[in-house]
């Protein structure tokens, strides 16, 4: 248990200079975790009772529902905490501070150099065993109708003052919009990446929005799609069969991302995915290999995974130059690859199940490998003039 200790500092702190900090520079930081830090120092360094710095938000996240930044007077970074899906019904949760703030909307204060009892949450136990004397929460009310929480702790012997509470109150009211901005921009870059792929999210949200905005890119193209979809709809219950997909589409991703690939679509029950070429140094022979190893990784993992994936699929690959940007209506755009590299690897793709091979590529994917391959047939492709060589891995 940490020493208590008692003020440091003018007893009379005020406010009024961090709140114009806040509002002058605070907003203006890079992130949650750096505005928390400068203002847990800042308060510090007012003469703040100050030993502990917390902001909770909820967030809109396809794996995170809540994230905290917690600064420590004693230590030298801010700490950032992400709490998965399903947080209401864990017991680390339920009857916490935050849970109270969170559902009453009201501030929540418990003097911890008062004894506590079995009903008190265990974080509170947890930070008396620390040292810590007194906490105070509060809600920070945003505009949407949500809202975040500030939590203040103190290891110091007579706790906070009336004053205290006052002031802490004062900077919450001007935290809370800043807060809102941060979220909000959380908010938008988390759906930007679910929705579009990370690569394309970071490009819609630098402005890149217009119809019409696109650039060529020579990029490894990866289309990959369920065989005999039609029939295991008709055999399985509907919740089964998505239920299914959902398994081999994150099977896919994570080959993919693993590999350094973008999914840009789920289409159906198919996959679109590219592997740009020449960007961050990534040569075509770099982005080719990418892909296969990406298309190997997701076959090898439906093969072994537990329960088994209980579906076959196939996989096209194509390398050429293809048109990456956006494409629609006045109203509604959509972030994709045209061109015909794309279309060449969808055909490639649709190959598979009557040749009975998991992956096949073109000659121009193969020109650029650094193994061997081998030529399973030869096809004419719908759209394209002659015939086109279709190869797989000879190994």
């Amino acid at each position: 248990m940490t020493e208590t200790r008692g003020r440091s500092g003018p007893s009379e702190w005020e406010s009024g200079p961090i709140i114009a900090w806040l509002l002058e520079e605070g907003r203006l930081l890079g992130g949650v975790d750096e505005t928390v830090d400068q203002l847990g120092q800042r308060m510090l360094s007012a003469g703040a009772p100050l030993w502990r710095l917390r902001l909770s938000m909820r967030t809109l996240h396809p794996l995170i529902a809540a994230f905290s930044s917690v600064w420590e007077r004693d230590t030298d970074d801010t700490a950032h905490i992400e709490t998965p899906h399903g947080l209401e019904g864990r017991s680390g949760y339920i009857g916490s501070p935050l849970e109270i703030i969170g559902r009453t909307g009201a501030a929540f204060r418990k003097r911890l150099s008062e004894a506590l009892s079995a009903e008190d949450h265990n974080v509170l136990h947890e930070l008396k065993a620390r040292g810590a004397t007194d906490y105070f929460g509060l809600p920070l009310r945003y505009n949407s109708g949500t809202s975040a929480s500030l939590v203040f702790t103190t290891d110091t012997a007579g706790g906070f003052s009336a004053h205290d509470i006052r002031q802490f109150t004062e900077i919450a009211a001007v935290l809370a919009p800043v807060a809102e901005v941060f979220s909000t921009q959380r908010i938008a870059r988390a759906v930007a990446e679910a929705y579009l792929g990370p690569r394309t999210g970071r490009r819609v949200l630098d402005g890149q929005i217009t119809r019409g905005d696109i650039e060529k890119i020579d990029a490894a193209i990866l289309v990959g799609d369920i065989r005999d979809w039609s029939g295991l709809n008709a055999r399985l219950p509907a919740e089964e069969a998505v239920a299914l997909a959902n398994s081999y589409f994150e099977i896919v991703a994570q080959a993919v991302e693993a590999e350094g690939g973008e999914i840009l679509k789920f289409i159906g029950d198919g996959v679109l995915a590219v592997f740009p070429a020449e960007e961050q140094g990534v040569s075509p022979e770099a982005a080719c290999q990418n892909a296969l190893s990406a298309a190997r990784h997701a076959l090898r993992n439906a093969q072994t995974a537990e329960p088994p994936l209980d579906l076959r699929f196939g996989t096209g690959l194509h390398f050429g130059e293809v048109l990456y940007g956006n494409i629609g209506s006045e109203t509604r755009i959509d972030f994709t690859v045209l061109g015909q590299a794309v279309n060449i690897a969808a055909r490639i793709e649709g190959l598979c199940g009557r040749l009975d091979e998991p992956i096949l590529f073109s000659e121009a994917f193969a020109a650029r490998l650094g193994e061997p391959s081998s030529v399973v047939a030869e096809e004419a492709l719908k759209g394209h003039d002659g015939a086109f060589k279709i190869l797989t891995a000879a190994s």
